[in-house]
């Protein structure tokens, strides 16, 4: 991509606020981006070949959606933490391991897509993150669920085809999650905590897909409960 198209871009940027450059071939981060950082509201970066975020990504100090999908990210640098007024981040189809230490700092988090990278854990730096709607971490190699899991504020957190063989009696305490998907990981029913149904505010159980037929969920003790809470969140949406 020549230089004329970018300033085209960064002009159009400068009125908008958003940035929005999808499947060029990028192979970095548009340095000329910083001229803009207190404009910026949005930047899309999808469909490239970005294999790194410069630490002058912690100087858009108003940026409120980060859009980095399908790039080649290995890592994220410390300064993404410095995003006080980051909403969404969606980094899907990248190859993270891990997030940064200060992730917990990102205070206006709602919205966190991490499908399709190699995580293997369910990161604790969510747990800090008080605005928490919506966690994708499907796609990943995630093989438990740890207890610190229970301090997640999220409503729905959503980890379909992973490699989870244990749960964390702890998510039943997650004070606001309404929806947890589970399918296509390798949980045996004995795995599945029984207080999911019993005693949790989860509504929306999805677990199709895994190492057990479905109708031996329902023999489970707190099936009755369940079904209360989905049929009652059903009804409020109907």
């Amino acid at each position: 991509m020549g230089n004329s198209a970018l300033k085209a871009h960064l002009e159009t940027a400068q009125k908008t606020g958003v940035f929005q450059l999808t499947g060029k071939g990028l192979t970095e981060f548009p340095e000329d981006l910083q001229k803009l950082t207190s404009n910026l509201r949005t930047i899309d970066l999808s469909n490239n070949k970005i294999e790194l975020l410069p630490p002058l990504i912690g100087k858009f100090s108003f940026l409120k959606s980060l859009v980095l999908n399908n790039n080649k990210l290995t890592a994220l640098p410390e300064e993404l933490c410095k995003l006080k007024k980051l909403e969404t981040l969606h980094l899907n189809g990248n190859h993270l391991r891990q997030l940064p230490t200060a992730f917990g700092q990102l205070s206006a988090l709602k919205t966190l897509s991490l499908s399709g990278n190699q995580l293997r854990t369910v990161p604790t730096q969510l747990c800090g993150l008080r605005h928490l709607d919506v966690v994708d971490l499907s796609k990943n190699q995630i093989q438990n669920v740890p207890d610190t899991v229970g301090e997640l504020q999220a409503i729905e957190l959503n980890l379909n085809q992973n490699q989870i063989s244990q749960i964390s009696v702890q998510i039943s305490h997650c004070p606001r999650l309404k929806v947890l998907r589970l399918e296509e990981n390798c949980l045996e029913l004995s795995m599945l905590p029984q207080s999911i149904l019993s005693d949790s505010q989860i509504s929306l159980l999805a677990v199709e897909g895994n190492l057990f037929e479905i109708k031996k969920l329902r023999e489970l003790e707190g099936y009755d409960k369940y079904m209360e809470r989905f049929t009652a969140t059903k009804k409020k949406f109907a």
